[in-house]
């Protein structure tokens, strides 16, 4: 499970983010890509844009639920 705490810096505010758990897989980047970037330096993703659409939401939701290591969290702000 995600954990605020340790949530990358990169993150924006907002309800989305993606912990220091990530894999760098692409799960979210390819399910996601208006809300998930990468972070070529170290190797992860992060969320650049809170999904606002019904349909990035729906996509965001479902990155979180496929994450492999549960690195997505949502405080659900």
């Amino acid at each position: 499970m995600a954990d605020i705490a340790n949530r990358y810096p990169e993150n924006v505010g907002g309800a989305y983010y993606v912990d220091n758990q990530c894999i760098d897989c692409d799960l979210c980047r390819e399910t996601a890509p208006n809300s998930f970037k990468r972070n070529d330096d170290g190797g992860y993703s992060f969320v650049f844009n809170q999904p606002t659409t019904p349909e990035e939401l729906k996509l965001a939701k479902e990155a979180m639920e496929g994450c492999p290591v549960e690195a997505i969290g949502s405080n659900g702000s």
